[in-house]
């Protein structure tokens, strides 16, 4: 499977090289662009039904399958179809996480928070807590690359279709930043 993903990944262009500012903060030498995979429908439902697979695979069964607005939308939709659960995705407000265009959760929904990456899990975590706020079970994690460093930042189960683990710098500490190779923000969360 990883080396499915890994062929998608370049097939696509979504794996880039150059200096990069993550959605995290953090600099690296390479970025993942999700985004790319999904210009292409047949990739992105074969990546869907990967995700939902090992949800499946592992006993759960979500009610909703959530995702933060960019990266999760698509991510939630393609996991959703194949899980059978109703897909939801969170955005920012004022720069704050929400829930909006009349998207409501009940509560006791068992619920799967879907992502792109996962660098420092801070969208996730952000999206975990809009979940809890209506009383909502969050049952697992899922997302296409798992770059935390970590076989899991979270508390509940996590699967993963791909664990990468190229380095990252703090801005303060970034070799490319000191070799003087021009910098890239190409994530959507502006602060």
């Amino acid at each position: 499977m990883e080396k499915q993903v890994m062929e998608i990944l370049e097939k696509t262009g979504a794996l880039l090289k150059g200096h990069f500012i993550l959605s995290s903060g953090l600099h690296s030498e390479f970025y993942v662009q999700c985004a790319k995979i999904f210009e292409y429908p047949k990739y992105g439902e074969i990546i869907g039904r990967m995700i939902a697979e090992k949800i499946i695979q592992s006993g759960l069964k979500p009610d909703v399958v959530i995702g933060p607005a960019l990266g999760g939308i698509i991510v939630a939709y393609e996991v959703g179809k194949h899980t059978g659960a109703k897909v939801m995705f969170t955005e920012r407000e004022d720069n704050q996480m929400k829930l909006r265009r009349g998207f409501e959760l009940d509560q006791g929904d068992k619920v799967i928070i879907v992502e792109d990456v996962v660098t420092t899990g801070k969208s996730t975590f952000e999206v975990e807590e809009v979940v809890k706020s209506f009383g909502s079970e969050i049952i697992g994690y899922a997302s296409i690359i798992n770059r935390s460093g970590k076989e899991t930042p979270f508390k509940k189960p996590y699967s993963y279709l791909l664990k990468l683990d190229f380095p990252m710098y703090t801005s303060d500490n970034c070799l490319l930043c000191k070799s003087g190779i021009p910098v890239t923000k190409p994530g959507s969360r502006k602060k």
